[in-house]
């Protein structure tokens, strides 16, 4: 496994790979990888000839007074995963490495990122746009993975690819949990034990939405209504949000009348988790 740390390097190790005719499978991440991470690279090995795995905590899509600083790190220990995982190539580049000095280009995507995330994190979503675009012109992958855990993040890298003509397939992969439910999220670690029991509600809330759904349930706002109960019934939970949404457009329903995407976002002390289900009528 090569680990390669300059933005030059990695795109001429790329372009030599491509003109090979090696088909090359992206995961973008900023490490502390988790099972989620891991079943990510497992589907790029499977589906392509060379896998590349970046890790870089983007100081761009982290706001005034977020986790960037806290954001958990762990660079040999993900070298050592990313290895045992059959991952061909690691980008480590530094923050100066990606925005030099005089640096100012962004890349924007504008409807998707205005509500859910988007409306709570002003900013977030140009950070990972640009980046997510500096890292496909520098790596030019066939095929990009991600997590349907950051759903939004997932539609708005879609519409970037297909607004701008881009040449690689976005893969989506479903969420990956934990025993007892909790979407698996770097995030986690930073939970005490009494919030990590509390954020068991985030899942809770996405189950007891698709059973009122299963009994027939269609109006948004009732399923809504008994979530923000849920949620807030818990101490330790502060909801930033909670929404019923089409999982295209990525915009609120009033009534439930074919797939819908229920998005949600819960802090527990300084520790933002987000999950999401797809819910389908039965």
């Amino acid at each position: 496994m090569r680990v390669i740390d300059e933005p030059p390097s990695v795109q001429r190790q790329c372009t030599s790979l491509r003109r090979e005719g090696k088909t090359i499978g992206l995961v973008p991440t900023m490490g502390a990888f988790h099972e989620g991470h891991l079943s990510l690279m497992r589907s790029a090995r499977a589906e392509n000839d060379v896998v590349v795995v970046t890790i870089f905590v983007n100081p761009i899509q982290f706001g005034r007074g977020e986790d960037f600083d806290s954001y958990p790190r762990d660079l040999q220990g993900d070298l050592a995963q990313a290895e045992r995982t059959g991952v061909d190539l690691v980008f480590t580049p530094s923050a100066e490495a990606i925005y030099p000095k005089g640096f100012q280009t962004y890349v924007d995507v504008i409807e998707l990122t205005e509500g859910l995330c988007g409306a709570s994190r002003p900013g977030h979503f140009r950070g990972v746009t640009t980046i997510v675009t500096k890292l496909f012109n520098l790596i030019r992958p066939h095929r990009a993975y991600f997590g349907q855990k950051d759903y939004q993040q997932s539609a708005v890298v879609r519409r970037l690819v297909d607004d701008l003509n881009l040449d690689l397939d976005i893969v989506l992969l479903p969420t990956v949990r934990e025993a007892d439910g909790l979407a698996m999220s770097s995030r986690n670690v930073r939970l005490t034990p009494p919030q990590r029991r509390a954020a068991c509600v985030l899942h809770a809330s996405l189950r007891l939405a698709e059973e009122r759904v299963s009994v027939g349930e269609r109006s948004a706002k009732a399923i809504l209504d008994e979530i923000r109960a849920m949620i807030e019934a818990e101490p330790l939970a502060r909801l930033d949000y909670v929404a019923l949404c089409d999982p295209e457009t990525l915009k609120p329903l009033d009534r439930i009348e074919g797939p819908t995407l229920l998005a949600l976002a819960v802090r527990f002390g300084g520790t933002r988790l987000i999950d999401n289900s797809l819910i389908r009528l039965p």
